[in-house]
């Protein structure tokens, strides 16, 4: 019996994770197949609630405390370290506790996964919930992303990682500082699902414009080496066209080009290889939440 562990970064959304945790529970009820939880509890300023719940179809649900609050991304990459040193598992499927990553979307994940064993399995999107506004961000970010990487990249954290791909993960910097950036540059073959971006289960989410333009540039910063030539292509070209017509206005799209790319440099200043490798020193405690559990 194949061993799955799902992985959820979680930043004082307790509420949300506990309804997901039932909903985990119902979805993997059918599955041939040995299923944990590790939810990585990003250094929380909310205690986490002791909710008495019955989840019999998973063996066993485990909160990694961070020392520090460090993001997702680190997170995520954190949790994989440590399941990949200490535990034996074949497969990792992460995935955000919010509810935006469909529970009912764990069984294509999982057959696809039986289809193809040894390959990454991205649940890439298809449809989103949010309002309009950030819809049309949202596009705009995976156009930019695709003209300045060369990548189309549909996805975000919610995947299934064989045990192989989660040691070639680990290997390269970018890992801690964009996952789905990372997937991308680092897994060559990958399969995918189709996804349906869900509303969130408790709180408004934390997104904003901000966050979206960081998330971004971490995804593009990891393929900086590509930004360089394409920038300089469009420079080039760009200003062969206006050379005889330099003015502030012609020139301000070479200041935003270049304003560009000190942001990829200062974002791909967070790949750190270091990092990645100290990980675990910042794990505080692990609490096994033995009264969610049947043996």
């Amino acid at each position: 019996m194949k061993k799955y562990i799902i992985l959820i970064p979680v930043y004082n959304d307790w509420k949300s994770v506990f309804k997901l945790l039932k909903e985990i529970n119902f979805q993997v009820a059918k599955w041939n197949a040995d299923v944990s939880i590790l939810i990585m509890n990003d250094a929380s300023t909310e205690a986490c609630p002791t909710n008495e719940l019955s989840l019999e179809n998973l063996k066993l649900i485990r909160i990694m405390n961070m020392k520090k609050n460090q993001g997702h991304a680190r997170c995520i990459a954190t949790g994989l370290k440590f399941l990949f040193e200490k535990e034996k598992f074949d497969y990792v499927i992460v995935m955000d506790g919010d509810g935006e990553d469909r529970p009912e979307e764990l069984s294509l994940l999982f057959d696809k996964s039986s289809e193809n064993p040894n390959k990454v399995i991205t649940a890439n999107r298809i449809k989103r919930s949010e309002g309009l506004l950030f819809k049309f961000l949202y596009q705009c970010h995976k156009m930019i992303t695709f003209a300045f990487t060369g990548r189309l990249i549909k996805f975000g954290n919610y995947s299934c990682l064989p045990r192989d791909a989660v040691s070639v993960l680990l290997k390269d910097a970018s890992f801690w500082s964009s996952y789905s950036g990372s997937v991308a540059k680092i897994i060559k073959d990958h399969d995918h699902v189709p996804s349906i971006r869900g509303k969130r289960f408790v709180e408004p989410s934390q997104m904003n414009f901000i966050k979206l333009l960081v998330h971004s540039i971490a995804i593009m910063a990891v393929f900086k080496n590509s930004t360089i030539i394409r920038s300089a292509l469009f420079l080039f070209f760009y200003l062969f066209f206006v050379f005889y017509n330099l003015s502030f206005i012609t020139l301000f799209p070479v200041f935003v080009v270049a304003l560009f790319q000190i942001l990829i440099f200062k974002i791909s200043s967070r790949e750190n290889m270091e990092g990645l490798n100290d990980s675990l020193t910042n794990v505080g405690s692990i609490d096994v939440l033995t009264h969610l559990t049947s043996e």
